[in-house]
């Protein structure tokens, strides 16, 4: 199992043969400016929410590659009317085996719209189970409850957490979360993008590192001789 960093909250996996694009945010994001969205190949779109931030470039990289978008009913029902007909929706508990792996829809605790103002249904998270390892994407989130349920259904072997505050959980509520979830290894997303998330990063290290935790801020990048093996 591979990954790039794509900047933001967006991750390219590289599973069993297939490659899942998740929340596609890079042509609008400067920090990613080395990266070619009109570029990008991938086999499936996973979406957590509607924002802008998480679906700037969902259409254009879904109908180019035919890529199957899987997210919410709602979220599959506006892509539809957006031209894409390959989606598959799903909804908070449900779960799916593709030909990578299962993946699974969890609560996320975020407002949900479209660019539009289309209501996207509930923000949500995934749950990846595949070559042996179980991925925890939270999507954005607050700390919530849930997430210990999430830990004690759930053997996480990497957690990808939103660390910028402000518009989700900050990283001190990011070191609790992932006692939650019973995860060690957690990769952090959804920071310095806007001057609203930047965050101290020595700071950060060093409170996930007290709390006996392996934080990864990932370099942002679609090379695949950088990719990260998990």
């Amino acid at each position: 199992m591979k990954i790039n960093y794509l900047g933001h909250s967006a991750f390219l996996f590289e599973i069993s043969g297939k490659k899942i694009l998740v929340d596609p945010f890079i042509s609008p994001n400067e920090l990613a400016s080395h990266i070619k969205a009109d570029e990008i190949s991938c086999d499936y779109i996973l979406i957590s929410h509607g924002h802008g931030d998480h679906v700037a470039d969902l259409v254009t990289i879904a109908k180019r590659t035919g890529a199957k978008v899987v997210s919410s009913f709602e979220i599959i029902d506006w892509c539809a009317k957006q031209g894409i007909e390959n989606g598959h929706p799903m909804n908070l508990g449900g779960s799916w085996t593709f030909d990578f792996g299962t993946v699974k829809m969890v609560y996320a605790s975020h407002s949900n719209s479209l660019p539009d103002g289309t209501y996207g249904g509930t923000a949500a998270g995934f749950i990846i189970k595949a070559e042996g390892k179980t991925i925890y994407y939270s999507g954005d989130t607050s700390l919530n409850q849930e997430m210990k349920l999430t830990g004690e259904l759930n053997k996480i072997d990497y957690a990808f957490l939103p660390i910028g505050d402000n518009f989700t959980m900050g990283i001190d509520d990011a070191v609790i979360a992932a006692d939650f979830i019973k995860c060690e290894n957690i990769i952090g997303m959804h920071y310095d993008t806007f001057g609203f998330i930047k965050i101290d990063h020595d700071y950060a290290k060093k409170a996930f590192a007290d709390a006996g935790l392996n934080l990864h801020l990932l370099e942002i990048t679609d090379d695949i001789s950088k990719a990260i093996t998990l």
